[in-house]
């Protein structure tokens, strides 16, 4: 298969991107009437609130009740409401992290968002034994797993993309799981911080995941500065990062956070160990192999550790939790099933997965 036009290629790779950058990415365009609302906010026009008109007349509440809440624009407005605790973005005032109007127009978002997260994974087991089990048992069939897909007949520029689109999370990875440490006490809270710990480098610098995944993206020749890639990426990958956000910022989902990450590293293992073939066998590098390589070791211990430790820990002083540890499991497999179907319905058509960029330019990397 020819890559498509609209591959990311082309634009010198940069490997210092790891590093805290001066200033935050560059704001991107919206895509819908909520986002552009947002985007304007951000530039320094009047904030969007539940109260007040907006694109046009339509008041922010009604477009908030009739927008999509797996769609491009609610998803982008969280993302970049997001984003304010983070890094920010290039000219924005870092004040806006706590404007009220924001505030309240992103938890009508969220509102929004989770109410779906909530009724689609309606059926879904509701205790942690019945979630995780069989997630511990590598499933006979591959055939619609995205790594193992990439692993068998993947091409170059499909690792190229699907590592664009991972992006707007591992050049931050960790970040979003750091913010239940506070709300965890006792042996939950322990074993976390020793994870976050090895997350973070475990006092190496050279060695913080984030700048790992960098050094994959520098040997793929794409752009690694930090959110390069978010006005390229579609909905169901901001879904993807948005739901860390959510889950991490609320301490009423501290439960769903803990059963999010413990959903990832329980999956990471095997998956790794097909994306680091997969690197092996497009020649794509030695960075990007090891970043993959590192994490099937890391995450096998890791998934043993948040499993009888951080859940173990948690559930032991809050039993009551137990259906969000479920419900957090549940809504990270929901997310990861639509985003890889997104993927493969655009490669099976012989199309490129992320966005056209709305932002003019030479290349597109």
């Amino acid at each position: 298969m020819t890559a498509p036009a609209s591959t990311p290629a082309g634009a010198p790779a940069r490997t210092d991107a790891a590093e805290p950058a001066a200033r935050g990415p560059v704001l991107v365009e919206g895509r819908g009437p909520l986002s552009r609302a947002v985007v304007a906010a951000l530039r320094g026009g009047p904030p969007p609130s539940a109260g007040t008109a907006a694109a046009g007349s339509t008041a922010v509440r009604g477009a908030v009740d009739r927008t999509d809440p797996w769609g491009e624009d609610l998803h982008l407005s969280l993302y970049l409401l997001y984003e304010l605790h983070y890094r920010g973005f290039a000219g924005v005032d870092d004040a806006l992290e706590w404007d009220p109007a924001l505030l309240g127009l992103r938890g009508a978002l969220e509102e929004r968002f989770l109410n779906a997260l909530r009724t689609a994974t309606a059926d879904a087991p509701g205790t942690v034994t019945e979630a995780f089990g069989p997630l511990l048992v590598e499933p006979v069939d591959l055939g619609g797993s995205l790594s193992h897909h990439l692993e068998t007949e993947g091409e170059l520029w499909q690792l190229r993309e699907y590592a664009a689109l991972r992006s707007l999370y591992h050049l931050k990875e960790a970040d979003p799981h750091a913010w239940v440490i506070p709300r965890l006490h006792g042996r939950a809270k322990a074993a976390m911080v020793a994870i976050e710990y090895d997350e973070f480098g475990a006092g190496h610098p050279d060695r913080v995941h984030a700048r790992l995944f960098a050094g994959l993206m520098a040997d793929l020749g794409l752009d690694t500065t930090y959110g390069h890639y978010l006005d390229r990426a579609p909905a169901p990958l901001l879904a993807t990062v948005n739901l860390m956000s959510l889950l991490g910022l609320h301490r009423a989902l501290r439960g769903a956070l803990v059963g999010h990450f413990a959903c990832v590293e329980v999956t990471s293992s095997p998956g790794s160990r097909r994306l680091a073939r997969a690197m092996r066998r497009c020649g794509a590098g030695p960075a990007a192999e090891h970043f993959y390589a590192e994490h099937v070791e890391a995450d096998a211990v890791h998934e043993q550790v948040v499993r009888h430790e951080v859940i173990g820990g948690l559930l032991a002083d809050e039993p009551e939790l137990e259906p969000d540890v479920a419900f957090g499991c549940a809504a990270t497999l929901l997310l990861e099933d639509r985003l890889a179907a997104h993927i493969r319905t655009a490669w099976d058509q012989g199309r490129s997965a992320l966005r056209p960029s709305a932002v003019p330019g030479p290349g597109t990397g």
